[in-house]
């Protein structure tokens, strides 16, 4: 049987390490209660901002939606419900992430793009709750209660995240 070679580079390399070091922060993040249900830091969201930041959008990409698939692997939650709204979260952000970078930069630091991508990633996973879980109007309660801890999450998460790049 013939043994297959696949060639990797430096990018590959790198992005497999990044995104290594964003499921070890997922993983330690689930292993601790969450202050309310449905509300977590995100804080494997600060490697993605990192990776944007130094390496462009491409390899966010690559970075969020590995992490999202691995680490729902790792905890057993691949292809449930926690799966399902972990995704639609991220590629929401990505989305909006992806039209952010083309817009001018001076309207964007890296603390902006995290308080968007907060508040995308948590739109992604109410309009999908909305649309295939609680298929009710009452789910819109949660908006301010969601984006309040979108809000707080995605400035704390930007405010690391400068930090880092500044080193």
């Amino acid at each position: 049987m013939p043994q297959l070679h696949f060639q990797t580079t430096d990018e590959d390399h790198r992005i497999a390490k990044l995104t290594a070091f964003a499921i070890g922060l997922h993983l330690i993040e689930s292993a601790f209660p969450s202050p309310l249900p449905g509300v977590k830091p995100g804080v494997a969201n600060i490697v993605v901002l990192y990776v944007l930041q130094r390496y462009g959008i491409q390899a966010a990409v690559w970075v969020s939606l590995l992490r999202v698939f691995a680490s729902s692997l790792l905890l057993g939650q691949f292809l449930t419900p926690t799966f399902l709204l972990s995704l639609s979260g991220a590629v929401l952000s990505l989305v909006a992430l992806t039209i952010a970078v083309r817009l001018p930069k001076r309207y964007f630091s890296v603390i902006t793009l995290s308080i968007l991508a907060a508040f995308a990633h948590i739109a992604g996973q109410l309009i999908l709750v909305r649309l295939l879980l609680i298929p009710h109007g009452s789910v819109m309660v949660l908006v301010p209660v969601f984006a309040l801890a979108a809000l707080f999450f995605g400035v704390v998460n930007g405010l690391i995240t400068a930090k880092l790049l500044d080193k």
